[in-house]
């Protein structure tokens, strides 16, 4: 069975439910500060914590004076804009006493689509987790419309987990796992302790079921953990009601995980070699070098570009004799990465008439 501590990377799902009263429409604060325990716990670890939590809209209909019914999109994305700020200040609030610096990242379903936002997604995320920051990610319910939204954060936070590469994901939720069948209808549902692979009868078992404040059931779930998987991330479903969530979920708690079989580097190594690149970066002998020693291919090393690619494309690196050694995700384009081959990082800004990023293909995106 998983355990959070080994977990290098950690994404945490937060309902509304479990921040809001439903009744009052008020923060639950004493849940939130026994949250950030278990927040400064695990990173004290030394674990990397990104948090995907709901409540903006939950929150922002409360200060409105809104009703808990279903809203209007209009009056939906007004919630959002009152309580967004509220929720993004609890964190803060509740983090600080640790130390802990908190960043808001609001996302659409448009920014994992597209290739370019994706990529400064998850530029901006991994240099926040390299300054010691918790994100704290949600959907930008402000502008988003129903055919630029995830809407519901389980797939929102799988999308995330698999940006960042991370190795676990948590969903907190008001159930406490996978059952083979609605435990509040069906005396007979079984939970599952481990579900190492989805198969049809698996989905079959998956209803709808959800609570008054949150818009995801456990379909919502169950694709969450194909995404999550897939991607080499291990997923558990828990009751998230509890003070202390995660650390009770360490400690024994009733759940259910989702095993993935690969680890999520060897997953994104294996999505980016199956790609069918759009040019070729050709290299020298010392970038050659440097690629087999496991670093990033800088303009430096480039000898020639050929194709049309845009920037987050997929690129075979070829050696100077044609023999193909690579396959990685451009962070420039093809004129970009003509105009600025052969050039030392410190030059880029100066040839391109605007700051660049120091690599043209980072490792991470890199399949030899």
């Amino acid at each position: 069975m998983a355990t959070l501590t080994s977990a290098k990377r950690l994404v945490v799902k937060i309902g509304s439910a479990l921040l809001v009263d439903r009744d009052t429409g008020q923060l639950r604060s004493d849940w939130l500060h026994s949250l950030a325990q278990d927040v400064a716990w695990l990173k004290g670890q030394g674990t990397d914590v990104i948090l995907v939590s709901s409540g903006s809209i939950a929150l922002g209909r409360g200060v409105l004076g809104l009703p808990m019914a279903a809203l209007p999109l209009e009056q939906s994305q007004a919630a959002a804009a009152v309580g967004q700020i509220r929720l993004a200040r609890a964190y803060e609030e509740a983090l600080t006493p640790y130390k802990i610096t908190t960043a808001q990242v609001l996302v659409t379903l448009e920014d994992s689509a597209d290739r370019r936002r994706y990529l400064n997604s998850r530029a901006t995320l991994e240099t926040l987790l390299g300054l010691g920051v918790v994100p704290i990610v949600n959907e930008n319910d402000t502008v988003a419309t129903d055919e630029i939204r995830y809407g519901d954060n389980d797939r929102l936070a799988a999308q995330i987990a698999v940006t960042v590469g991370a190795d676990q994901l948590i969903l907190l939720s008001d159930v406490d796992g996978f059952y083979s069948g609605n435990p509040n209808e069906d005396p007979n549902a079984i939970r599952f302790d481990t579900i190492d692979r989805i198969t049809p009868e698996i989905e079959a078992m998956a209803g709808d079921a959800g609570s008054g404040l949150s818009k995801g059931g456990m379909k919502t779930k169950l694709l969450a953990a194909q995404m999550a998987t897939a991607a080499g991330c291990d997923m558990a479903i828990t009751e998230g009601s509890p003070l202390n969530p995660l650390k009770t979920l360490e400690n024994g708690a009733n759940c259910t995980w989702f095993t993935a079989t690969l680890d999520p580097h060897a997953a994104r190594k294996r999505w980016i070699s199956a790609m069918k690149p759009r040019g070729e970066i050709v290299i020298d002998d010392g970038a050659v070098r440097a690629l087999a020693n496991g670093k990033s291919l800088l303009p430096a090393g480039i000898v020639g570009v050929n194709g049309d690619f845009g920037r987050g494309d997929p690129v075979a690196i070829m050696d100077q004799a044609a023999r193909r050694l690579a396959l990685g995700l451009s962070r420039y384009t093809a004129p970009e990465a003509d105009a600025i081959k052969g050039r030392k990082s410190s030059e880029i800004e100066a040839t391109l008439g605007y700051p660049g990023r120091a690599v043209l293909v980072h490792r991470d995106d890199l399949a030899l």
